[in-house]
């Protein structure tokens, strides 16, 4: 009964958030069901184990939500993402439209603004773009969620993406994680992305088919849809609710000013991680009152809200006069921070709750007794749970609260680099997270203007496919030569 109760909390939990009932009230409500067809006590595990395991979730992790959204509202009311596209556009212009697209996207989001602000900006500018080469507008949302939700999100050392910041805590790692791996994961995903757009858009050309008009003021509508707005703050870091608020400039600044808080991030990123913080002596975070962890525990979160920090100040002190109201964009940022970790938070209470369930051993038992070893169960683990919640940040939280510690005695044991595990955790969070129920996928989609029926067998092949290849070659290339 135990085990049919995981299974019927859950399914609950998929329905229902798909029809756009609230995660808020669907993961405690779902947890005290896997808890009552266990036969456990409901209160209890609703205020301490769900609630616990929310709280700690919010303890970690809301600093970078807070920042990111902040970070990424600034970048839009200054102009600096709108300079980004344009740059792009002129650059490349239409004979490249699905590389400026691509690329666009990719810089911005590498540099830490939110890929939900980013689809609000890049629309309109693709729109341009496809309409001036005679494209089909329904490749659009691909080459956008190439651009922003893939190798930006899981791949590159350094990105300031929640998702690779949250394994951070459990495997002792910075964003800087695998780099050389990284680095080849996030080429296979740009490099087979980039040739199935090719394709796609040379088989439109062959067939006749070209631009169809399309209302260009979709991403205002989809901005306030609730049914958007719930699966959207479900699986991502920015409540799209808030893009409209704020008050954006009159003006917009150079490229070059548009791009030094970017740029001030991977810098600070990289500095605090790899050379201030292993340098600073934080004994102190041995003591009682700060947990007792080491800065192993901490510093890779440390190395982002710091990087994070330094890029808001020097974007305020270059934009000034063109934020006309500051205040108005920090609180729009900080608003735009508060649901996305909040549901967040409850995927992970109920994903604890399940973990206590006694049937949940035998779960335990079938993950890792996966052939291939502990990376291949670890990136099915992450996989499954990423695609059942539509959420990747959820899942590989979920997965690492469940069997972090497991993974990093078995990396102990079988000499495994836990920067390795990183990697591959998070490309395996970044690749069923894109199924159809996903709140990126169904914002993009509302923004652009498209539906499932024309768009989202492209976004499949460049967001789910080419992502599995990717990890594929990490967990050979891992397994063969180690973490590099």
């Amino acid at each position: 009964m135990g085990l049919a109760g995981i299974f019927v909390g859950l399914g609950l939990l998929i329905w229902l958030s798909y029809r756009g009932w609230s995660v808020l009230v669907l993961a405690p409500a779902a947890a005290l069901i896997a808890a009552l067809f266990a036969n456990e006590p409901l209160l209890a595990h609703w205020t301490q184990t769900f609630m616990s395991s929310a709280a700690g979730f919010l303890a970690q992790f809301f600093p970078l939500f807070l920042l990111g959204a902040v970070f990424g509202k600034l970048m839009d009311d200054s102009g600096s993402v709108q300079t980004i596209a344009r740059f792009m556009t002129e650059k490349l212009g239409p004979k490249r439209a699905m590389l400026a697209v691509v690329l666009a996207g990719a810089l911005v989001t590498y540099g830490g603004v939110s890929l939900f602000v980013a689809f609000f900006v890049l629309a309109p500018m693709a729109h341009a773009l496809f309409r001036a080469a005679d494209i089909p507008a329904r490749l659009m949302p691909a080459a956008i969620a190439l651009g922003t939700s893939t190798f930006t999100m899981s791949a590159l050392p350094g990105t300031p993406a929640i998702q690779n910041a949250i394994p951070m805590p459990f495997f002792g790692t910075t964003a800087f994680a695998a780099p050389g791996l990284g680095v080849i994961a996030a080429a296979i995903m740009l490099g087979f992305g980039m040739w199935w757009l090719r394709r796609a858009e040379g088989a439109a050309r062959r067939s006749g088919e070209s631009y169809a008009p399309v209302a260009v003021d979709k991403h205002v509508s989809a901005a306030e849809d609730p049914v958007v707005r719930e699966r959207a703050t479900t699986s991502g870091s920015f409540d799209p609710a808030e893009v409209t608020h704020g008050q954006h400039g009159a003006g917009q600044p150079g490229i070059v000013v548009a791009l030094l808080p970017l740029v001030m991030v991977v810098l600070v990123n990289l500095l605090m991680a790899l050379v201030i913080l292993p340098r600073l002596d934080t004994s102190y975070l041995e003591e009682p009152r700060f947990g007792g962890i080491t800065i192993a525990n901490v510093g890779g979160v440390w190395a982002v809200l710091v990087a994070l920090t330094a890029a808001i100040a020097l974007l305020v002190a270059l934009n000034w006069r063109r934020l006309p109201s500051l205040r108005a964009t920090v609180d729009a940022g900080a608003n735009a921070s508060v649901l996305p970790v909040v549901c967040v938070a409850s995927l992970v209470g109920f994903g604890a709750v399940v973990a206590a369930m006694p049937a949940f051993d035998l779960v335990r038992e079938w993950v890792l007794g996966i052939g291939g070893g502990p990376l291949v169960s670890l990136a099915l683990s992450t996989n499954i749970l990423a695609a059942l919640t539509g959420s990747a940040s959820g899942g590989l939280t979920i997965a690492l609260d469940a069997l972090g510690a497991t993974y990093m005695e078995l990396a102990a044991t079988t000499g495994i680099d836990p920067a390795l595990m990183h990697r591959v955790a998070v490309i395996g969070a970044g690749t069923l997270d894109s199924l159809p129920h996903n709140g990126a996928v169904v914002t993009l989609l509302a923004v652009c203007g498209t539906g499932h029926r024309e768009s989202y067998f492209d976004i499949v092949m460049v967001g789910i496919v080419g992502a599995l290849i990717a990890l594929i070659a990490v967990i050979v290339l891992g397994t063969a030569l180690g973490s590099f």
